[in-house]
């Protein structure tokens, strides 16, 4: 069996009492979060970090105060884990990189799930915007 790990994050924004999520969409077409394979040598914040600076061109720290995981398995044979922690981003203005991703939208809660393509994907940010509820305001 192949296993293969993958690092990312709930990316958001936060102005004006608003908080809006960062998804991607791949040239696959699906929408999904920020996310790839971890190097060797890396922690999982440096992958998911690194993850989204090449995709978007944020400049990022992960939240390892979050951290939830998710399974499935991409082709036969093959179990992959994707680890998420949560990324406040400083802007908005993205550079996405077009080998992978398609386009980006930041949206609010409702939308993003609406747009999120797999189920899993939902419950972390479910429980990604339960957590960041429970942090303390940021002041702009």
């Amino acid at each position: 069996m192949i296993r293969e790990k993958s690092c990312g994050a709930v990316v958001y924004y936060e102005a004006a009492g608003e908080r809006l999520y960062l998804l991607e969409e791949m040239r696959a077409g699906h929408y999904s979060m920020p996310k790839g394979h971890v190097e060797p040598g890396e922690s999982e914040a440096e992958t998911a970090e690194r993850e989204i600076g090449e995709e978007t061109g944020l400049a990022v720290t992960a939240d390892t105060g979050f951290r939830a995981c998710e399974s499935y398995r991409p082709y036969p044979g093959c179990v992959k884990e994707v680890v998420f922690f949560t990324a406040r981003a400083g802007q908005t203005a993205v550079a996405v990189q077009p080998e992978e991703v398609r386009s980006v939208c930041w949206l609010p809660l409702k939308a993003a799930l609406a747009r999120l393509s797999y189920e899993e994907d939902r419950e972390i940010l479910r429980k990604a915007d339960a957590y960041l509820d429970k942090l303390p305001a940021h002041s702009e």
